[in-house]
């Protein structure tokens, strides 16, 4: 399944479960997520313990699974910690406060920002509808720093690499 679709899925998912919950009294109004395969990583609990109360002036929400977060009702920003680190890509890649991130934009109005040069990697997914991406993740740096940078990684772009002359 593509990542487009996952991403679609999971927002509809988060959507559901949240309407859901506000029309049944008296059930849990806890956001469904699905725990990363590297969700129980030390860091992530670093990252989970540190995670802020507001992002983007959204509450945040209760969340069914280990390395999560949720804000916004209905959840408008989710934070998946754990998930699978990313290699080389064409996708855009982009510092925020000294956290590199790779952008999908693929599922718009929904931006999936995945953590570049870190190990677990975390992927944030932000409803553009309702949030700015570039506010989201600067409230989430401080959490997600948790999780330390491989100094040898970082974003480059075609603008970046410089291509030897090979003429002599």
């Amino acid at each position: 399944m593509s990542r487009a679709r996952t991403a679609s899925r999971l927002i509809a998912v988060v959507t559901l479960a949240a309407a859901s919950a506000s029309l049944l009294s008296g059930c849990s109004t806890a956001v469904s997520l699905e725990a990363a395969d590297d969700a129980n990583s030390a860091d992530c609990a670093y990252v989970t313990v540190a995670l802020p109360q507001t992002v983007a002036d959204l509450p945040k929400r209760d969340t069914d699974a280990q390395a999560t977060g949720a804000w916004g009702s209905p959840a408008s920003i989710l934070l998946r910690c754990g998930v699978e680190v990313p290699g080389p890509t064409t996708l855009e890649c982009t510092s925020v406060n000294g956290v590199d991130w790779i952008i999908d934009d693929s599922d718009a109005p929904n931006y999936r920002f995945t953590t570049y040069g870190r190990d677990p990697a975390i992927e944030v997914i932000v409803d553009s509808d309702v949030v700015h991406g570039s506010t989201a993740l600067v409230d989430l740096e401080p959490a997600i720093s948790n999780v330390p940078e491989d100094p040898y990684t970082a974003c480059v772009g075609v603008d970046d690499v410089e291509i030897p002359d090979s003429t002599p």
